[in-house]
């Protein structure tokens, strides 16, 4: 055996291997996880991206307790402080133990040998085919490395590199997932027990607790005093039982996805600090804020929800919240319908080509328009109509019937295409699979993108402060009328969530069926959106504009003005205030802006002897379904009309009385025509539709009557669409 000892010790004496240095090693060193930082450098959340092994950061020696370090010196190399990487002694024991057959306790590697085999996979360690001559190879190794390394850190890389139990690698992730602590707070039995696994990371637990139970005997003199050894087999029990995945972080709200998305973004990968633009109070708040809400909506089946909030001149994003911190779905990214949340743009659209003012008068009369799938029929939220509404009433109040025949009068092309420039790019289908209906969200969008676009609108129409999309003076006039409570009241009221302390534009939308609510707005400095609904698509109950997102949307936005207020912006160049009255007064009296050369002082209505009649309702070649659930009496069509003074309805050839007064209609199946006809018996407008369903028993003639009462019939399929959005 002498003989071999000083064979090894001559030829690690000349021969020398290229060895990486300890600052190499430690460079190379990745934690399987990503950390996330605020803009503070406060850690928002750490994600595993690297599923091949458990590690987190590196940690230094003077970082782990050293008990630690003496049990493992102990267990695996009690001579290591004198040795030069090979412990002849040892090797000679080993030797004459394997001779002689007796057991070992211990093997002949060094801690600077088991260290060359994790840095060099040649050299580690296998099940089969452990030989001498890999002995010699890491003997070699070892010489080299206690030629340029110090003792403090080959024992630190140690163990660091080592593997503890699974996919545990490295006392960082040993420590935590084991015993829940970080190694600096290891005590005597647990660093037992870590001790004890670096010879057999898959031993059973019984084996394990044995080993380490021996070893903490051994060091009895050296350690404080510890529990007899029916604590130390409790204690491996309930480490193994510990889950060997992430430690959990306080939730944020930020998914996993983002974390890794964001990390690609910044070229970086496993183990690297990805610094965001987030705050990490406001997220805390908003994550807080929104779980509040969300189960104050439980009962209403709401279930989830996202929150952005971005900085309006740099365009940071301060605030991430992708769900509430529930899962990982990221509702900032899907895809949901964007209800009435489309509409200023819409509006913006109508002022910057001078097609409307903010005191134009909108016809908010029921429409039927054809289109190649049936009649699209838009409704107001409340199904209700006003006859007529300015477009600062119809934008505020979040009228869809108005939104409609603005969109007609801009162009559905234009709109389009205007939208995908403010960077929706979701909207992928040309604009006739989008229809009328684009005008009240039905194209699906995603609250970042939403966000953003509501961001150029704060911004006076310049996108990441340098392209023009909006015009100036028509993004001041919407985002005058998105922040003026007054116009709002019409359909809200005058105190609502909407209604913040200190200047700010907002606009809420609801998609058909209730599935998603939205509320984005903006003050002088943040513009924040907000979502709740499903992400499995299902319907809210009774969730409206003011209820569902927007209460989330105000705390976020008080939070972020709690110490300074919010101005609203300065008029930009060509923009004059103008008094403009209403004849007849469908509408206060009030100050309005307009874009220079557009201002008017007064907004007459045609009176009605003066309008080009024409039927309303029902609109020619519809189809009216009778409801089998509404008993016959109760089911009414209400006839209405445009400009029907001095005329009357006729029915099928029977008169149907004064089409100024409206009349409503006892329904039969079949086809019929409703004229508007004049004193000289005249037609002057006539519509052709149908009505399908089953006659009542003993229903055998239509019946008239001059009161307006509700219409109790529902609109559905063959080619009728209701197509409506709520607010």
């Amino acid at each position: 055996m002498k003989i071999l000892a000083w064979l090894l010790l001559l030829v690690a004496l000349t021969v020398h291997a290229a060895v990486p240095t300890p600052q190499e090693v430690k460079a190379a060193w990745r934690s399987s996880d990503t950390t996330l930082l605020d803009r503070h450098g406060e850690i928002l959340a750490t994600v595993r991206v690297d599923m091949a092994g458990r590690r987190l950061g590196w940690v230094a020696l003077d970082d782990i307790s050293p008990t630690l370090g003496r049990a493992v010196l102990q267990a695996e190399d009690q001579r290591f402080m004198e040795h030069g990487g090979i412990d002849f002694q040892a090797i000679g024991k080993a030797a004459w133990d394997n001779l002689f057959g007796q057991q070992r306790t211990r093997g002949a590697s060094t801690i600077t040998m088991q260290l060359a085999g994790l840095l060099d996979p040649k050299l580690a360690p296998r099940s089969k085919g452990r030989t001498w001559a890999r002995k010699w190879d890491q003997a070699l190794a070892a010489r080299e490395l206690e030629a340029g390394w110090n003792k403090r850190q080959i024992l630190e890389a140690y163990l660091n590199l080592a593997s503890y139990r699974g996919e545990l690698q490295g006392i960082g992730a040993a420590a935590r997932n084991l015993f829940g602590k970080a190694p600096s707070g290891l005590d005597a039995g647990e660093a037992a027990i870590l001790a004890s696994l670096l010879r057999a990371p898959t031993a059973p637990p019984r084996t394990v607790a044995k080993r380490a139970c021996a070893l903490a005997r051994e060091l009895a003199g050296e350690l404080e005093p510890r529990t007899d050894c029916a604590a130390i087999e409790w204690e491996v029990d309930a480490a193994f039982a510990r889950t060997a995945s992430a430690p959990a972080s306080a939730p944020t709200g930020v998914t996993p996805q983002f974390v890794r998305r964001l990390g690609g973004a910044v070229g970086s990968s496993s183990g690297s600090v990805v610094r965001s633009t987030l705050d990490a109070s406001l997220q805390r708040f908003a994550v807080a804020t929104l779980r509040r809400h969300l189960a104050e909506l439980a009962e209403r089946n709401v279930g989830d929800g996202a929150v952005i909030v971005i900085d309006n001149a740099s365009g940071d994003v301060l605030a991430y919240v992708a769900n509430g911190g529930a899962g990982e779905v990221d509702g900032v990214t899907a895809l949901r319908q964007a209800g009435s949340t489309l509409k200023p743009f819409l509006y913006e659209l109508a002022l910057e080509r001078g097609q409307l003012t903010a005191a134009s008068l909108l016809d908010d009369t029921p429409v039927d328009i054809p289109t190649v799938g049936g009649l699209y029929v838009p409704q107001n939220y409340d199904h209700q109509y006003r006859d007529a509404a300015s477009v600062r009433t119809s934008l505020a109040g979040s009228l869809n019937v108005p939104a409609v025949r603005t969109l007609m009068l801009t162009g559905l092309e234009r709109f389009h295409e205007r939208l995908r420039l403010l960077g929706i790019t979701s909207l992928t289908e040309a604009p006739e699979f989008y229809g009328w209906s684009l005008a009240l969200g039905s194209g699906d969008v995603s609250l970042l993108e939403l966000a953003h676009a509501y961001r150029t609108l704060a911004n006076g129409g310049v996108q990441d402060g340098k392209r023009r999309v909006l015009d100036a003076r028509a993004s001041f006039i919407v985002a005058d009328i998105l922040s003026d409570r007054a116009a709002r009241s019409t359909t809200f009221g005058l105190s609502n969530e909407l209604a913040t302390g200190f200047w700010s534009a907002v606009k809420t939308g609801t998609s058909k069926d209730m599935r998603d609510n939205w509320c984005v707005g903006f003050s002088d400095r943040y513009t924040v959106g907000v979502w709740v609904g499903n992400f499995d698509g299902g319907s809210m109950w009774d969730v409206s504009g003011v209820s569902g997102a927007a209460p989330v949307w105000r705390d976020v936005m008080d939070y972020l003005h709690r110490d300074r207020p919010s101005r609203p912006p300065a008029a930009p160049p060509g923009i004059v205030r103008q008094t403009v009255r209403f004849a007849p007064a469908v509408e206060p009296e009030r100050g309005e802006w307009f874009v220079r050369g557009t201002e008017v002082a007064l907004v007459e209505m045609l009176p009605p002897a003066k309008r080009a009649p024409r039927i309303v309702y029902p609109a020619a070649d519809s189809v009216i379904a009778l409801d089998p659930d509404i008993p016959a009496p109760l089911q009414r069509v209400s006839l209405r009309a445009y400009g029907g003074a001095g005329l009357r309805w006729e029915l099928d050839g029977a008169n149907a009385g004064p089409a100024d007064r409206g009349a409503t209609w006892a329904p039969l199946p079949g086809e019929h025509e409703v004229k508007l006809v004049g004193e000289d018996g005249r037609a002057v407008a006539a519509a052709r539709f149908e009505v399908r369903g089953a006659a009542a028993p003993g229903q055998l003639a239509s019946t008239f009557s001059t009161s307006t009462g509700g219409s109790a019939i529902r609109s559905s399929g063959n080619g009728v669409n209701s197509g409506e959005s709520e607010r």
